[in-house]
């Protein structure tokens, strides 16, 4: 029985020893919730709800299975490559308050990408210190959105140049997590040079995670640069009292960031600073709001401060005769009761904080139940009523804007504006479906162009842009830009979000390039999801000729 015990109590006292602590909870429930559609990594879709009109805190790839919401730096870039002359106060309206809120301390508790590089970094090698060479680095990131976030998205439209060439949560998130279910195997022939380069700085960025505290964050991420701009003046984080700082160093000592002192834009406001500081004079900002109760703990030091004051107080006090009765407590007496009063109000702040934190820690439990049951069991992808393979009639559908190219022009030189697939009739048809920010789709469009001229009047190709967050503008900027405008092709904008839907395909995640070829009545003879090559393209529209 004894034996029983102590292996209880040692049991114990290793959890206690290694239990995780708030924030760390606070990581992994942040981490969670943002990705509570986890039928998404079994299935290999994208959740594309309601819900992903909202942005996660954090770093989180709009293109991970298992999102829920939108990233705001893929957001941002999005939106100010589509903004022409105005400005995306939707997205900067939503950073401006959780920096006005938040600021890095969405870095320090709620970002998912910061969670996975604090694990790494527990795996224990040797570790880089900081120094002021990394202090240097951490300027960086600045750059990055300078130049990456804001400048390229700016200058050419529908280009989001971090997300596409540097991020590794895409990588990590979108891309590994699609790749790894086996109903996307036919993305791996859509992988690469980009994926190549992206991939490799992945495993960079892992690599360097195990030796550099926060590698990405302190020297890459630009939604760390745009937070770190409001911690000075954000409702929640640490912050220092200058009359208690003796200026000892600890704190920065402490602190594994590239901060010169506490607060600034380089602080991710962890609270790890706080219970070093020998004279306390860090604390945290809007305590009194949301984290009434956290630090109630009181030092020997004060215990005797407080029985010192109280003693010279009653040493101090002029006893009057109205007040005889009261006099006849000593000195010592008086103290003790002044200790009971303040046990009792220690005693009253230490439960309202225990029921306060039990209330905080129920409700999100409910929250993240409740979206865990939710996307995993009653949110239903939006998806076309039908598929449609080889051998079906392809529904007659009314194609969107037509783009000012010089397959747009009809015999009499007039423009065409608008386009039914019915028009077709009576010609083979090819459907290509493609969006600008696709390498892929780029580099076989020449080949369809090759097919046209070859073909001539006999075939009739159908290029269908498929990216609804880009308008009209951005998308014939791209056409102009590459020179497809003076290409004797056809090419249109799926405004209808159901043609690309509407066609069999083996891959559950959005992904072009697309292409299917349907005969002179409208049937469909073949369908292919990835980069095409000439020959095949040629072969096929051949056998749909010869029906």
């Amino acid at each position: 029985m004894a034996k029983v015990k102590s292996f209880f109590k040692k049991a114990g006292l290793w959890f206690k020893n290694h239990a995780p602590s708030k924030r760390r909870l606070i990581q992994i429930y942040s981490a969670l919730l943002f990705n509570a559609n986890l039928k998404g990594f079994i299935a290999g879709d994208i959740y594309q709800g309601g819900t992903k009109k909202l942005c996660t805190p954090g770093l989180n790839c709009y293109s991970c299975p298992g999102a829920v919401t939108a990233c705001p730096l893929g957001a941002l870039q999005d939106s100010l490559a589509h903004s022409n002359t105005t400005a995306p106060y939707y997205i900067l309206g939503i950073l401006g308050l959780l920096g006005l809120i938040f600021a890095r301390t969405i870095c320090g508790f709620f970002c998912p990408v910061g969670l996975g590089q604090e694990l790494l970094y527990k795996i224990k090698t040797p570790k880089l210190k900081k120094s002021r060479y990394t202090r240097f680095l951490s300027y960086l990131k600045y750059v990055l959105l300078a130049v990456l976030v804001i400048a390229v998205p700016l200058l050419y439209n529908g280009v989001p140049a971090f997300c596409k060439y540097i991020c590794p949560a895409g990588t990590f998130g979108g891309a590994g997590g699609l790749l790894v279910n086996s109903s996307n195997a036919s993305l791996f022939n859509r992988l690469g040079y980009l994926f190549t380069w992206k991939f490799c700085l992945l495993v960079a960025f892992i690599v360097a995670s195990v030796f550099i505290y926060r590698c990405f964050c302190r020297f890459f991420c630009p939604l760390g640069a745009i937070y770190g701009f409001f911690n000075k003046i954000a409702l929640i984080g640490v912050k220092l009292d200058r009359q208690k700082c003796v200026d000892c160093g600890m704190c920065i000592q402490t602190c594994k960031m590239d901060i010169k002192h506490v607060g600034d834009h380089e602080c991710i406001n962890c609270g790890e600073c706080i219970p070093v500081c020998p004279t306390k004079a860090i604390s945290w900002k809007g305590s009194k709001l949301v984290l009434a109760g956290i630090d109630t703990s009181v030092t020997e030091e004060e215990k005797v401060s407080v029985k010192t004051i109280t003693a010279e107080k009653v040493e101090q006090t002029t006893v009057s005769e109205a007040n005889v009765a009261e006099a006849q407590l000593s000195p010592v007496e008086t103290v003790q009761t002044a200790e009971d009063k303040a046990e009792a109000v220690k005693r009253k702040i230490k439960k309202r904080s225990f029921w306060l934190q039990f209330s905080a820690w129920a409700l999100a439990l409910a929250v993240l139940v409740t979206a865990l049951v939710y996307y995993n069991f009653f949110s239903v992808a939006e998806v076309a009523d039908k598929k449609y393979d080889v051998g079906e009639q392809f529904p007659d559908f009314t194609f969107g804007t037509v783009y000012d190219t010089a397959g747009a022009y009809n015999d009499d030189g007039e423009k065409i504006e608008s386009i039914k697939l019915s028009d077709f009739y009576g010609t083979v048809t090819v459907i290509n479906f493609w969006y600008t920010t696709c390498d892929p789709c780029k580099e076989e469009l020449p080949d369809f162009r090759e097919a046209k001229e070859h073909y001539g009047d006999d075939v009739d190709i159908i290029i269908v842009h498929i990216n609804n967050s880009v308008n009209d503008e951005g998308v014939q900027t791209v056409i102009d830009r590459l020179g497809f405008n003076e290409w004797n092709l056809l090419f249109t904008h799926d405004t209808q979000e159901n043609i690309f839907k509407s066609f069999d395909s083996s891959v559950t995640a959005p992904a072009a390039p697309r292409t299917l070829i349907l005969d002179k009545d409208g049937v469909i003879t073949f369908t292919v999801n990835g980069k095409l090559t000439y020959e095949i393209l040629d072969t096929e529209i051949q056998a749909a000729m010869n029906k």
